[in-house]
């Protein structure tokens, strides 16, 4: 085997470094759109900086020192040995705890204004519920509900209460800022902003079980015309099958979905809740929140939905014949919001 060649290092850190953060270049902590993400970036420059300076001075002495005090051809004496000086104890003692106050100060009270800064009077409430393993969302002032997707204006401030339905889940849209712990049987609170339309990533930040690396979300911010438009299609949906086809997947999705999924102004007397909501599903850009909401992706959703997502508790279709799968996948993509 052979040795690997020292003079390799610099370049693979430097490959990983640069590469580390292109997965998902959407999600991103230091291209903020709102005030809560500019604010924790602030600290990250912050924290960067002491950590650079700490290790810039350290690496400079230490490079001194090797190159100062080195062994010289011909030398024949030892170097005076130092055993301590009181002076230096005390001097690399107080530097980082004053480094460490430089960086608790603006860190504490950045956290306790983030945390426990009461919501303006007119910010919009939006019920979260983190479930295994979706996201679930509610606009109790407007009785909309929707999954995976969330809607929300921009230039406005947005307070998310939130709680886990089984497991503990975290909410994180790094663009906007924030990350909060979503617990059963607990309400917790996060207030964002997003200051220009866009669509910005969410995850799970919390191990939740099999299906964690998936639980995905998005957050779909508008001018307040569009929200407000928004709005409106979702409290009169158009869920009716229109045609022949799109008719007989209603039938099935009544016979199959609706204990468990929920589709308003469709005319069933049952609206389920241990899955998402389907209101309005043709006009959601993923399915499941992991892949395009396309036929032929939710063709292959249906048929076999851990094949697409581990670990979540969709049962697969596999009883239904292919044409019963497709008319049902063309009910599904006739689901909209009002015009």
């Amino acid at each position: 085997m052979k040795r690997f060649a020292p003079v390799a290092i610099p370049g693979v850190l430097g490959a990983l470094l640069t590469q580390s953060g292109c997965a998902n270049p959407s999600i991103s902590v230091v291209d903020p759109t709102g005030p809560v993400g500019r604010a924790q970036l602030n600290l990250i420059y912050l924290a960067t900086g002491i950590m650079t300076l700490v290790t810039v001075v350290v690496a400079v002495i230490y490079i001194y020192v090797v190159f100062r005090f080195r062994e010289r051809p011909g030398q024949t004496h030892i170097p005076e040995q130092v055993e301590g000086s009181k002076k230096l104890e005390i001097l690399w003692t107080v530097i980082p705890i004053v480094l460490l106050v430089i960086l608790a100060v603006p860190t504490i009270t950045t956290t306790l204004n983030i945390d426990r800064k009461p919501a303006p009077d007119d910010a919009i409430r939006i019920n979260v519920v983190g479930y295994q393993y979706w996201w679930g969302f509610e606009y109790p002032g407007a009785g909309v509900t929707t999954a995976n997707e969330v809607h929300i204006p921009t230039g406005q401030k947005v307070k998310f209460i939130m709680k886990a339905h089984d497991v503990i889940h975290a909410f994180w849209v790094p663009s906007l800022g924030g990350k909060q712990d979503l617990s059963p049987g607990k309400n917790t609170r996060l207030i964002l902003q997003a200051d220009k339309p866009g669509v910005y990533e969410g995850k799970c930040t919390e191990l939740c079980g099999a299906g964690h690396a998936l639980m995905n979300f998005r957050v779909i911010a508008h001018p307040p015309d569009e929200f407000d438009a928004w709005i409106r299609s979702r409290k009169k949906p158009d869920s009716r099958g229109k045609s022949v086809m799109a008719r007989e997947g209603q039938k099935l999705v009544a016979q199959n979905c609706i204990g468990c999924h929920a589709i308003r102004n469709a005319g069933y007397r049952v609206l389920g809740k241990k899955g998402p909501d389907l209101t309005a599903f043709s006009e959601r850009t993923r399915i499941a929140g992991v892949i395009d909401n396309n036929d032929k992706n939710l063709t292959a959703w249906l048929k076999n939905p851990h094949a697409v997502k581990p670990g979540n508790r969709m049962p697969a279709f596999d009883h239904l014949s292919d044409k019963q799968i497709r008319a049902i996948v063309r009910y599904l993509r006739e689901l909209k919001g009002s015009s």
